[in-house]
C-alpha cells in the first residue's frame, strides 16, 4: 500500500511526540509548499510535563492529552496513525507494521524512549512506569486501593531519583495522605543530580516535608511482585513499584544501521544523522557527541523549529545552522498545589511557582486556541 504522500517531496516526520510533534507543525508554518506526514501509532498527543497533574486530577485528560486529528487537521498535515518497522536510508524509503511502502524526501525521526531496566529482573513483570495514560489510570487505582485498605507498613516504591521520580514521589505522598509510606530509591548519592541547586534543595524538603523515605546510594538487584531486593542483601516490601530509573531509544529497523539497536542516533550540531542529509534526528532517541543537549521537554521544542529553519535553509541552498538550545530554565512539580522553578533570572517556589508552572506549560500546548481553553478552565476553577 502507498499513502497519498508518498512522494519525493514529502517531510516524514516519524514519532509524535514533543520533537516529532513541533517539527511537524513549524515546518507546515514555514514551508506550506511541501506536504507533512507524522506517522505516529498513538491517537493522543501527550504533553508529559503535566501529567502529574492528571494524575492528580487537577487537570484533564482534554488539557494534558489533545488528539492528533484536533491538532492537526487545520494545519494541512497528514497523520498515519500507524508504527514505522523499517527504514532503508538510501533508498529514503520506509515500511509501516500496516504494510505502508512510504518514499521521502526529508526525513524526521523522534522516536522517543522506551523504559530501560538495565537487566534487572522483574522490572518488566512486576513494575509500573509513568510514561501514558495507561500509566496514569494504573497508579489511580492503585492510589485509591491503599487508600481503602489503609494497611498498617503499607509501602509505595519508586526507584530513580530524578525528576519524575521526584515529582511523582510528592504528588503520590499529597494524593495517599498517609496511606501508605513512600520509598524513593536512587542508586546515586544525591537527587536531581543535573538540577539546579535551588531546585534540588527545595525537593529535598518537600520529600522530607512528606515523611518520604530516601534510599540513597542504592541499588537495585531484583524486582518482586511484593518486594525488591537491593544490592547489599536488604529487602524492601512494597505494594507497588515505580521504575523511573532510566530509558532507552526506540527505533524501527535502520539500514545501513548506524548505531546499536539501544543506542542514540549520532547527530551533528545541524541535527542532521551523521553520513545522511536528508535525514534528522532530535529529542531523545538522538544525541549530539560535540554538543550533548539535556533529554528536556524543552529542547525538543526548540530542535523541532530549528528543523523547519533547516529545510527552509536547504531549499534556499544554504547550509542550516547549528541548533542553539536556548536555556529557558527548570521547572519541577513538588505536590499538589506546590512547585519550584528556576530560569531567566526567576528562583521561585510554592503556590506562586506551581502557578506559574502550569500557566507556562499551558501557554505552550500545540495549538494555541486548546491552551488557551486549558487556561480558561484554570482560571476559572480559582
Amino acid at each position: 500500500m502507498r499513502t497519498p504522500l508518498s512522494s519525493p517531496e514529502t517531510v516524514v516526520v516519524v514519532g509524535g511526540g514533543f520533537a516529532g510533534l513541533f517539527s511537524a507543525l513549524a515546518v507546515s508554518e514555514r514551508l506550506p509548499e511541501r506536504p507533512v506526514l507524522l506517522i505516529e501509532p498513538r491517537d493522543r498527543f501527550l504533553f508529559q510535563p503535566l501529567l502529574y497533574e492528571l494524575l492528580s486530577g487537577e487537570l484533564q485528560s482534554w488539557e494534558v492529552a489533545p488528539n492528533y486529528r484536533q491538532l492537526l487537521s487545520s494545519r494541512g498535515i497528514c497523520w498515519l496513525q500507524d508504527r514505522v518497522s523499517a527504514i532503508d536510508l538510501d533508498s529514503q524509503k520506509l515500511t509501516t507494521v500496516a504494510s505502508h511502502r512510504i518514499e521521502w524526501g526529508d526525513l524526521v525521526l523522534a522516536t522517543g524512549t522506551e523504559l530501560n531496566d538495565f537487566g534487572v529482573p522483574g522490572v518488566r513483570a512486576h513494575a509500573c512506569g509513568f510514561r501514558d495514560l495507561n500509566d496514569v489510570t494504573r497508579l489511580r487505582v492503585l492510589v485509591e486501593d491503599m487508600k481503602k485498605r489503609r494497611t498498617r507498613d503499607a509501602a509505595l516504591a519508586i526507584v530513580g531519583a530524578g525528576p519524575t521520580g521526584v515529582e511523582l514521589a510528592c504528588k503520590l505522598a499529597d494524593m495517599l495522605d498517609g496511606a501508605a509510606r513512600i520509598h524513593l530509591i536512587e542508586m546515586g548519592d544525591e537527587i536531581l543530580p543535573n538540577s539546579a541547586s535551588f531546585n534540588r534543595e527545595r525537593a529535598a524538603a518537600a520529600l522530607e516535608r512528606r515523611e518520604v523515605c530516601l534510599h540513597l546510594n542504592t541499588a537495585v538487584t531484583k524486582v518482586h511482585t511484593d518486594r525488591v531486593r537491593f544490592k547489599d542483601g536488604t529487602v524492601l516490601p512494597h505494594s507497588g513499584l515505580i521504575w523511573s530509573a532510566g530509558s532507552s531509544p526506540t527505533l524501527p529497523d535502520l539500514h545501513p544501521s548506524p548505531a546499536g539497536t539501544r543506542a542514540p542516533l549520532k547527530i551533528s550540531k545541524d541535527l542532521r544523522l551523521l553520513g545522511h542529509q536528508h535525514v534528522f534526528a532530535l529529542g531523545d532517541c538522538a544525541r549530539c557527541s560535540v554538543e550533548p543537549w539535556p533529554a528536556t521537554a524543552q529542547v525538543a521544542m526548540q530542535q523541532g523549529d530549528a528543523i523547519a529553519k533547516a529545510l527552509q535553509a536547504i531549499s534556499s541552498n544554504q547550509e542550516p545552522e547549528h541548533f542553539q538550545f536556548q536555556d529557558r530554565g527548570e521547572m519541577l512539580s513538588l505536590g499538589i498545589g506546590d512547585a519550584t522553578l528556576t530560569g531567566l533570572g526567576i528562583t521561585l517556589a510554592g503556590p506562586l511557582a506551581f502557578k506559574i508552572r502550569r500557566a507556562a506549560y499551558l501557554t505552550r500546548m500545540p495549538g494555541l486556541s486548546l491552551g488557551l481553553r486549558s487556561a480558561g478552565a484554570w482560571l476559572m476553577s480559582r
